[in-house]
């Protein structure tokens, strides 16, 4: 009696579709869930693109298709928004190579912008003046006060932390007795890793007004519950859940409209007719800035004030490095202010 032996499957005829998703496993074991759901939007746009020019195997890709892939989208996307989809799909061929689905050294065929520090660095920021008026609008305004949103932009600008630190916050987390402070904790588990896991574990001083404003936010608009969990968010929705890191970035677009917290537009925009008069919309005010834009002003005036950089690297978790490069954002004239104490007559 004969048995029929079924043909093993041929990796070049995957689908880009199946690749793709192959792959996103392979990388779950070594990135964090952030990472992972970067790269699947990346490889999502590649997908797409494959489907619509009739590549239906991953076997069928030829360098041509790699340079035609780069041509679409370098005209659609800043440089370095395409460099960090170019290094993605150099991955994904690195992976088939390996898999023996593709040619070998097709991977070779990526081209990777090659961009100035200009081109990679964003040098958006909350000014401190700015941030000076927004904080006192919000700490001295009886509707704005003590809620959700100011919650969020007051520890945002104080700790200088990023958005999934923010949104990991639990109230055991939270100090506001004498000395309050802070702590971020990795806690992969339960739905709230840190960007840098373990290692970006810290607690972080924060002020004696910016403890009372949390007091009072826990007070009056805090509602109970827990997530699915268990645990007590610090930041939750009206129903008691955890925010989203998009409910985080929201908020602070919506707060940092200078509108809001001044009560013009200096943009000169009738605000009885602006799209961006609204929560959802807030992004498309030229005038508000994200939550990373408050993490480089942080950054920028804790250095004009003095605080030496390992202080601040610490409290942030950020490397020497990507400090530099990325957040420093003073000008000129402030660098040359900080160099002034370190000064001698010679």
């Amino acid at each position: 009696m004969s048995h029929r032996t079924r043909r093993r499957e041929d990796p070049s005829e995957l689908t880009p579709r199946e690749a793709t998703r192959r792959y996103l496993r392979r990388r779950e074991a070594d990135s964090t869930e952030k990472t992972v759901s970067g790269m699947q939007y990346r490889m999502k746009l590649f997908v797409e693109w494959c489907e619509s020019v009739g590549i239906a195997e991953v076997g069928e890709l030829q360098p041509y298709d790699i340079d035609e892939f780069y041509e679409v989208r370098s005209a659609k996307v800043e440089p370095v928004t395409l460099e960090g989809e170019m290094h993605t799909l150099k991955s994904l061929c690195e992976f088939l190579e390996d898999l023996g689905a593709v040619e070998d050294g097709l991977s070779d065929s990526v081209r990777i912008p090659n961009l100035d520090a200009e081109d990679r660095s964003n040098d958006e920021k909350l000014d401190t003046e700015d941030a000076k008026t927004l904080l006192e609008y919000f700490r001295n305004d009886r509707a704005d006060y003590g809620t959700r949103r100011h919650a969020t932009l007051e520890l945002a600008w104080i700790t200088g932390a990023r958005q999934g630190g923010l949104r990991a916050l639990d109230l055991r987390d939270v100090h506001l007795g004498e000395d309050p402070y802070v702590e971020f904790r990795h806690r992969p588990d339960t739905g709230t890793p840190l960007k840098n896991k373990s290692r970006g574990e810290r607690d972080v001083r924060i002020s004696d007004e910016v403890a009372s404003v949390l007091r009072d936010y826990l007070r009056f608009n805090h509602p109970d519950g827990n997530d699915e969990h268990g645990r007590t968010p610090l930041l939750t929705s009206s129903h008691g859940k955890r925010c989203e890191p998009s409910t985080i970035q929201r908020n602070i677009y919506t707060v940092t409209r200078p509108c809001h917290y001044t009560g013009k537009c200096p943009m000169g925009r009738d605000l009885d007719e602006c799209e961006a008069t609204s929560y959802n919309t807030a992004s498309k005010c030229p005038g508000s800035v994200s939550p990373h834009a408050l993490r480089r002003g942080y950054v920028t005036e804790s250095l004009n004030a003095g605080q030496p950089k390992d202080v601040t690297a610490d409290r942030v978790d950020m490397s020497h490095e990507v400090m530099d490069k990325h957040y420093d954002k003073a000008t000129k004239n402030e660098q040359m202010e900080r160099r002034e104490d370190y000064l001698v007559d010679i």
